[in-house]
């Protein structure tokens, strides 16, 4: 098996979403967790320009999957205990692979 064989090719799984007034902007999905209270997604910002990408505070951007009527959306986390608890939950599984500074 060659060197190239063997290396595990890097996919990342992008999303785009769109903001009230219809304004797009494309993440990175880096990790999902799954709680009773529902399915939560850890995002890193994607940028076309990279002087925007050298501009961004590099903090994750965390949303939680939602369903109304059949149709599933993604929202910000309301509930600032409920977004503390799965801040931390990313945090925990992700620092191992990024430097993350805890607040």
């Amino acid at each position: 098996m060659s060197e190239k064989e063997t290396q595990k090719e890097y996919d990342p799984d992008i999303i785009t979403l769109a903001d009230d007034e219809g304004k797009e902007y494309t993440f990175e999905v880096l990790d999902a967790i799954e709680t009773d209270d529902g399915r939560y997604l850890a995002l890193l910002p994607q940028y076309s320009d990279p002087a925007k990408m050298l501009e961004d505070s590099g903090e994750l951007v965390i949303v939680k999957e939602e369903e109304e009527n059949g149709e599933e959306f993604f929202s910000e986390i309301e509930d600032d205990e409920e977004y503390e608890t799965i801040a931390d939950a990313f945090t925990d599984r992700l620092q191992n692979f990024f430097e993350i500074e805890e607040e």
